[in-house]
């Protein structure tokens, strides 16, 4: 425990990588490179940035261009793009292909943020189908070949359920994979995410569909992959702190999740600098350790830290 060395390449876990058809979910503040890394490194067949403004791209935001690399053994890697202005959005694909050459451009239209929603993007864009498709043909004409997918969900609110009919129009106008979140924008989070909606997606379209919603074992992926036809499933907030979803395992002991959750710190040091790295490792430690009896002490330790070697004095005590 007292050298742990960050993930390098898939390899570092190829003993338990199973393929599971299963997708990491882009995640605003979850999501980054370093996660990103252990989650390819277990399994994920797919990886996503997490989103990136349209507007702030174009106009030069530093922050945004941050956002935009692929990480070691991403094998198929998209950058996802949010807005609601056609020539914008095609624009900053245009720049992401030209700056990093993702395997794919995403684009959100299922994000339900009070403050995406607001002005217009995310899952807005399913109130307003004519601009969706405007957007969908135009971020595909100024890519090209490279493959483009979309991230939709149920509908807006329960008196709008329109995933089938968005669905429809965003393979129309050139969408090559259409991930579902059975539930509306409306309900954040809340309640169960409708399995049925994604199946009638599945029936509609041509292209691949990846489901979404509430898979937090790799039971619940089988499930929801039987029932709707999927051919993806893409894990979210199953995914935090449990990498082991894409190798088809539940969660090891204590040890092994401390371990690995170092890896990540350590990996993200690199990328972001070691303090920014040490205050993001109290959420991703907390997920991590959830379930483990003893956990709140850890965490409690862990919320004080500022540098790797503290964390790895923790470590080292378990």
């Amino acid at each position: 425990m007292n050298n742990i060395p960050p993930l390098q390449t898939p390899e570092d876990y190829s003993l338990f990588t199973i393929h599971y058809s299963l997708i990491l979910a882009p995640m605003a503040g979850v999501s980054d490179r370093a996660f990103r890394e252990v989650c390819a490194a277990f399994g994920a067949v797919q990886t996503c940035s997490e989103m990136v403004s349209a507007r702030a791209l174009v106009y030069q935001d530093k922050k945004s261009l941050t956002l935009l690399p692929r990480g070691l053994g991403e094998r198929d890697y998209a950058v996802q793009l949010f807005g609601h202005e056609p020539d914008l959005l095609a624009a900053a694909a245009e720049k992401v292909i030209a700056l990093e050459n993702p395997d794919r451009i995403d684009i959100n239209m299922g994000c339900p943020t009070g403050k995406i929603i607001k002005n217009g993007d995310g899952a807005a864009l399913m109130q307003n189908p004519k601009l969706a498709g405007e957007i969908v043909a135009a971020v595909k004409k100024a890519i090209g070949n490279k493959k483009l997918s979309v991230k939709i969900r149920k509908g807006f609110d329960n008196g709008n359920i329109n995933a089938v009919e968005i669905a429809r129009i965003a393979e129309a106008c050139g969408a090559e994979q259409i991930a579902v979140h059975g539930r509306t924008a409306k309900q954040l989070y809340s309640g169960l995410s409708d399995s049925t909606i994604i199946r009638e997606v599945k029936k509609a379209v041509s292209v691949p569909v990846v489901a979404n919603g509430d898979i937090f074992t790799p039971g619940d992926a089988e499930k929801l992959l039987r029932y709707t036809g999927a051919d993806y499933a893409m894990v979210g907030r199953g995914a935090m702190g449990n990498p082991w979803i894409f190798a088809g395992r539940e969660p090891p002991e204590l040890r092994e999740r401390v371990r690995v959750a170092l890896a990540q710190i350590t990996r993200a040091a690199e990328l972001k600098g070691e303090y920014i790295a040490c205050l993001e490792a109290r959420k991703h430690f907390a997920w991590y350790l959830r379930g483990l009896r003893g956990a709140t002490r850890l965490r409690d330790k862990i919320s004080r830290v500022e540098t790797l070697e503290q964390l790895k004095a923790i470590a080292v005590e378990l």
